[in-house]
């Protein structure tokens, strides 16, 4: 039993700071499910060696999301109801308020990935815009609204609110689903084996591992029993974000963004200033890359040449002296 649970609180520590919350804690990766593959056949349908097999099986193994798709909740009804609920769950236990998600984080995950470099990160990128006329054929010109209502949580350990049943199921899973296809047709590991549960996380003992030994090893339902049919509100999804897990937050809380999508826009895909001004910063650090790479090569080249013609200039002053010798 004591096993059991140090090997869970060991799992459940791992996950602090990740912001999607599909969480088993039978799971032996302590993060998250590898994407599924065909391991036995490459893409030209030709059978695989064993070492090869053993390399992607490996390669799979080693999967650890950094990056995700986020649906960023801004709605103020919706993210005052959730500080309201967690205001009421810290006042019957003070210890958890170190458990709560900041307000500025608050986000449904759709798609997590593994990005290890600047050339996947711009893989990425490029995923995600062509991702956006996949979800324009979906919503075929409507908007998508995420209703919010009900209290849930994962084994115990990460308290969410559920999205609402509703005709708004089926085309988020549809995005969420090209979104995985487009990613991974890019060669990026992404997606989990499991079924995608499309949630909006407020609270993580992870977060706080030190619970554990205060006696907190679980989130209990009568902290949350007022709200478990609570209606929070309604989103409409108006932007996707490629976030790192990883990197520094942004001032107000929210994760550091490569790049987004603006759904449902009136503007016939005019990026947002937010989104002008990130692709900005990136053409920006891109042209100083190039052009510093430019520079060392030209400066290298240089240094080559001017060996060169130091060696043309000993050479003949060599020759020239033997020939003053030859005449004297």
């Amino acid at each position: 039993m004591e096993m059991s649970e140090e090997l869970e609180a060991n799992t459940m520590d791992s996950l602090v700071d990740m912001p999607f919350a599909t969480i088993d804690v039978k799971d032996d990766c302590g993060i998250t499910d590898v994407p599924q593959i065909n391991l036995e056949r490459s893409e030209g349908n030709e059978w695989l060696s064993k070492d090869q097999i053993k390399k992607k099986k490996k390669k799979h193994k080693d999967y650890q999301p950094n990056y995700f798709l986020s649906i960023p909740i801004t709605n103020k009804e919706v993210t005052r109801g959730i500080k309201i609920l967690q205001n009421a769950i810290i006042q019957q236990d003070k210890r958890l308020s170190k458990a709560m998600t900041n307000d500025g984080s608050f986000h449904v995950t759709l798609l997590v990935m593994q990005l290890l470099n600047d050339d996947e990160i711009n893989i990425g990128i490029d995923a995600l815009l062509e991702l956006k006329p996949c979800i324009e054929d979906i919503l075929q010109g409507k908007y998508l609204t995420l209703p919010f209502q009900g209290i849930d949580t994962f084994e115990n350990q990460v308290g969410f609110v559920k999205l609402a049943e509703g005709d708004h199921i089926n085309p988020l899973l549809e995005i969420a689903e090209a979104a995985k296809r487009t990613f991974q047709e890019k060669g990026i590991l992404a997606g989990e084996s499991r079924s995608f549960k499309p949630h909006l996380t407020f609270m993580k003992l992870s977060k706080a591992p030190w619970l554990r030994k205060k006696g907190v090893k679980k989130i209990d339902p009568k902290l949350y029993e007022k709200f478990i049919s609570h209606r929070f509100g309604e989103e409409m999804v108006h932007r996707i974000d490629l976030c790192s897990m990883t990197k520094k937050k942004q001032s107000n809380g929210y994760y550091h963004c490569e790049s987004s999508i603006v759904i449902g826009d009136k503007n016939g895909g005019e990026p947002d200033d937010a989104e002008l001004v990130r692709l900005s910063k990136r053409l920006v650090e891109n042209a100083v890359l190039k052009a510093v790479q430019q520079y060392l090569e030209e400066t290298q080249n240089k240094t080559k040449q001017g060996d060169g013609s130091s060696m043309k200039t000993e050479e003949a002053d060599r020759n020239g002296t033997g020939s003053d010798n030859n005449r004297k």
